[in-house]
């Protein structure tokens, strides 16, 4: 029974970087062996345990072998005669197929240590074929790992582009796949990851919509503005959808199964991109009507994210208009009901007593 510690926790201290997660790989183990030292199984597809003290993750090295089509489509074998070595052949890239023994000694079977010094995304084995969820896997670390360099090696990229062609990528089950998504949108360069998409053929598959040149561009412009700007998960995916019409973005949105809140931010954002822009000046009715449909009176907070989607989908001669409703948003709140109903206003006449005064307020600035 030996133990390596495998995969990203070996990648990124070679690379420099703080490791976050350890996960652990056990050859000549049974499960039985596992639980007699006090680990906890967890797995149920294959033996993954937890570790009694540090609560770290020790899995059972095993092999896999593809059965279907798809993400699942695979069998799981694990047995105390699986060697480390068969268990990184089944990984995605060498980077990621390393591993190193409790005593220091890396093993690297499949020049991981190699490419990292090349900065090459490759590969492990044709098996890579198999899980069509490798191809976005390796987009989202191209993703993560573009500032120091590290691009798709052209062998993986021409395999990618055979998988898109056998269809593989339309098996995908969309929650696997808004996963992704949803990592990447969080990585250190998010448009790289669908550079790589669209550089294999897959982005026709999963996003089509964007796969038009002015609309792909101005896309992962927003994505990369917001990004900087350090903006949520609801506008990040705002910004990627705005240069959608609101239909397209509905769809879509609801397609990849993207959460609700994430969905009403790119519904909201594609309607007012085309309000706000047709806005001649500083308006109080179009201002209001901004405000009455994006609904601030409830939504503060959805209100700011909004901005930050808006900010970034606009060009840069129309975003003097969201400071405009910044002001206009400011004046129209500080409008309180009690005020109106202390001076006899009620029931419909309060409603429409609260919205000429809002105009009212808006118009002075």
């Amino acid at each position: 029974m030996k133990t390596y510690l495998v995969g990203g926790a070996v990648r990124d201290e070679l690379l420099g970087l703080p490791v976050k997660d350890r996960d652990w790989v056990v050859t000549g183990a049974t499960p039985d062996e596992m639980l007699e030292q006090g680990f906890k199984q967890v797995g149920a597809d294959f033996p993954v345990f937890l570790h009694p003290d540090t609560r770290e993750e020790y899995a059972l090295a095993r092999t896999e072998r593809k059965q279907g089509r798809g993400y699942h489509g695979f069998t799981v074998y694990s047995a105390p005669d699986v060697t480390l070595e068969e268990d990184l052949k089944r990984r995605d890239l060498t980077i990621n197929a390393m591993a190193k023994s409790t005593d220091g000694e890396l093993v690297d079977p499949f020049g991981g240590r190699e490419d990292i010094h090349t900065r090459s995304l490759r590969h492990v084995s044709e098996a890579f074929a198999e899980d069509p969820l490798r191809i976005l896997r390796t987009a989202r670390f191209a993703a993560r790992l573009q500032p120091l360099g590290f691009t798709v090696a052209k062998p993986t990229m021409r395999l990618m582009q055979e998988m898109i062609k056998a269809g593989e990528v339309e098996h995908l089950v969309p929650e696997r796949v808004w996963q992704e998504i949803l990592r990447a949108l969080h990585e250190n360069e998010p448009g790289t990851f669908f550079d790589v998409l669209r550089d294999c053929g897959a982005l026709a598959t999963i996003i089509p919509e964007l796969d038009r040149g002015h609309t792909y561009s101005a896309a992962l412009e927003a994505v990369r503005c917001v990004h900087c700007n350090s903006g949520s998960t609801n506008a990040r995916f705002a910004a990627l959808l705005s240069p959608l019409a609101p239909n397209e973005a509905r769809k879509r949105a609801a397609q990849l199964k993207a959460p609700n809140d994430c969905q009403d931010l790119a519904r909201l954002t594609t309607s007012l991109l085309p309000q706000i822009l047709a806005m001649p000046g500083h308006q109080a009715e179009a201002l209001l009507e901004v405000l009455d449909e994006a609904d601030v009176w409830r939504r503060a907070s959805r209100f700011k994210e909004l901005l930050q989607a808006l900010n970034c989908a606009l060009p840069d001669a129309e975003r003097e208009k969201l400071g405009w409703l910044e002001e206009a948003n400011q004046a129209a709140t500080a409008v309180q009901a009690k005020e109106l109903m202390a001076r006899g206003y009620s029931g419909k006449e309060l409603g429409q007593a609260i919205r000429n005064e809002r105009l009212r307020r808006i118009s002075e600035l």
